[in-house]
């Protein structure tokens, strides 16, 4: 596969300079909204250096370099560190959001939290069953903390006397163990190291609490924008950089000569500094696969891959190769009080979408402080790797799907065959798929390929496959469709009554006007934002085979800031007017009845448009769902 993410050098140095830099306040709690850096004349040096020499040399081996991690579509992300001994509580006290997060929520101070690594013993640590349950989970690659933000090296290093091996109780190096595990069961290898936040060290970004540095809570000399509103602080930062980020990265390069590297937080240095740290691994190693959160501006990349947004449950339009990071309840590091653990059926069909859509799936666990695996974790691995086993053929090495979206599942691609994966059986048991054009020489099931499932073409752009009572799997039955020549398809989505409640994503709309822009895809924020003006909207285009009846239900946030009313249209004419209702919780979903909808058989248009827009903005929406309405 082609590289597509890159730009001309004089367009990625045009970019970052255009995104230049305003007072903005630090982001408050576990994560960032946005992980880019505002682009600034002072890191002009840099760029240029980067794309008109080492950088643009080393992008040229890319597509080499990625390949392993573009078939692989699965794998495990471990966090893991002290912070899993009190696992989400300090003192008595249950500790909110991340749990990895600890030291920052607390306002520990560097001599205390190492109070808390002295007594960190996991004699429960396998590295061989870590590993032999991410095989059997389907995963094909293992990312681990190697460093999180606390500072807080989980290896022997030479570089810093925090970290496991010198202040715990264990004096064990736990990366040695799962490198050599991970050869041992062909499992690529890789490290998550923080090298914008370190809390420990004097003079890295974060640590506002005790020594009073900046990319902290409290945003100060400038919030995330420090190293331009006082550039006199960066020497601080450049000396952490070279003396610490650095030197450590290049001491993992060389000690576990990992696969992959994986980074975060970029925003909190400065652009110039990131470059720096991507200069050095490429100087140290040509062939290790870099992530998309070390050189990241607001319109390009210089990593290998783009990253999403963090536990995703919608994923938003991304072009190119990319990767999410679920993780199975609702915090990365362990936290004896998240309970929230999702369903083996959403990651089942989270990895499906997201190979669909040319992604990949790095699923997180959080081992417990002991250093055993929590059983719900195990369990959901256990649930997912049941599944590949017999239906990985549908995932792994798979191309984005050309189909248009479809209201059953979602389908992915190699060569001439298409692996529609089944979520929702039609109630009628006819399946159709929309906008596929090539002849069909076989439809049959993954797991009974021998059995062929009845095939009808109904017009030039779609078929209907007549299913069985009761389907193989009920989370995610793959039908394998091996098609007789090219694939050709048509972009207009088919949407039929049998299928149940027909989802119409903002995520999916196709976006009228300028100023949107996405949410970050998790529960209640998969919305589409940005909507100050009368002339933009959301429109759905789709196709259906017969005459239909639905009840249309709009789904979307509006707070304080947002406000007016819209406008329901159907193929141009009006359908419903509503009032935008406001509430004060940013969570709280207005779920709303939007009138009834009978289209015929054809393609047809939806959109929602402002008629007014009374605040900042109209709302937020995330979907507009239609329910089948059953004429008595």
């Amino acid at each position: 596969m082609k590289n597509t993410l890159y730009h001309s050098a004089r367009n990625v140095s045009w970019v970052l300079i255009f995104a230049c830099a305003t007072a903005a306040a630090q982001t408050p709690g576990d994560e960032d909204k946005e992980m880019f850096n505002r682009g600034k004349a002072r890191d002009q040096q840099a760029i240029d250096e980067a794309v008109n020499g080492w950088w643009t040399a080393s992008m040229k081996t890319r597509d080499a370099r990625v390949a392993w991690w573009q078939q692989a579509r699965f794998g495990m992300f471990i966090h893991w560190g002290v912070y899993s001994l009190p696992g989400g509580e300090w003192k008595g006290k249950k500790v909110e959001g991340y749990a990895e997060h600890l030291m920052r929520k607390e306002k520990i101070p560097r001599a205390e939290y190492l109070e808390l690594a002295h007594r960190f013993n996991p004699t429960g640590f396998n590295a061989d069953q870590w590993v032999r349950l991410a095989k059997q989970a389907g995963m094909k690659y293992l990312i681990i903390t190697s460093k999180h933000h606390d500072g807080f090296a989980m290896y022997d290093s030479e570089i810093s006397d925090f970290n496991v091996v010198r202040q715990t109780a264990w004096k064990h190096d736990p990366m040695k163990d799962l490198s050599a595990a991970c050869k041992r069961y062909g499992i690529k290898f890789g490290f998550y190291y923080s090298h914008a936040f370190d809390w420990e060290h004097p003079d890295a970004p974060g640590n506002d609490w005790e020594y009073s540095n900046p990319g902290g809570d409290k945003g100060l000399y400038g919030g995330v924008n420090w190293y331009n509103e006082h550039p006199d602080l960066l020497p601080k930062a450049q000396r952490y950089v070279r003396e610490k980020a650095i030197p450590q990265i290049r001491e993992l390069i060389n000690k576990y000569h990992p696969d992959i590297l994986w980074f975060d937080t970029p925003s909190k240095l400065p652009l110039s500094e990131n470059i720096a740290i991507l200069k050095a691994i490429r100087e140290t190693d040509l062939h290790v696969v870099v992530n998309g959160r070390l050189v990241r501006g607001s319109s390009t990349n210089f990593g290998d891959y783009i990253n999403t947004a963090d536990r995703p449950a919608e994923f938003f339009p991304v072009t190119g190769d990319w990767e999410a990071i679920p993780t199975t309840n609702e915090s990365y590091g362990y936290s004896k009080y998240d309970s929230s653990h999702k369903p083996v059926a959403h990651f089942i069909r989270l990895m499906a979408t997201a190979a669909s859509r040319g992604g990949n799936l790095l699923l997180n666990i959080g081992p417990r402080g002991d250093g055993i695996i929590d059983p719900r974790d195990a369990a959901i691995l256990q649930g997912v790797g049941r599944w590949i086993k017999t239906n990985g053929e549908s995932i792994y090495g798979t191309a984005a799907s050309p189909l248009p979206l479809q209201s059953w599942g979602v389908s992915t691609r190699r060569g001439n065959k298409l692996y529609l994966q089944v979520f929702t059986r039609p109630a009628d048991g006819k399946l159709y798929v929309g906008g596929i054009k090539s002849a069909i020489d076989k439809a049959s099931f993954l797991v009974s390929p021998a059995t062929a499932l009845p095939v009808q073409r109904i017009n030039e752009n779609d078929i209907v496959i007549q299913l069985p009572k009761r389907l193989p799997d009920s989370i995610n039955t793959v039908i394998v469709l091996s098609l007789k020549n090219d694939l050709r398809t048509d972009s207009i989505r088919y949407v039929s009554s049998s299928t149940g409640t027909i989802r119409l994503l903002a995520f999916d709309a196709r976006l009228q006007g300028k100023g949107f822009g996405y949410g970050d895809g998790k529960t209640a924020r998969y919305y589409v934002d940005g909507w100050k003006s009368t002339d933009q909207y959301l429109q759905w285009d789709f196709r259906t085979g017969a005459a239909a009846r639905f009840k249309v239900l709009v789904k979307y946030l509006a707070g304080p800031e947002d406000g007016g009313s819209y406008r329901l249209e159907e193929d141009g004419s009006p359908l419903e007017e509503k009032q935008v209702i406001i509430k004060k919780g940013v969570t709280d979903i207005t779920t709303e009845e939007a009138g009834i909808w009978s289209p015929g058989a054809g393609v047809h248009t939806l959109a929602i448009k402002p008629v007014a827009i009374a605040k900042a903005s109209l709302m937020r929406i995330l979907e507009v769902q239609l329910i089948p309405v059953n004429e008595k």
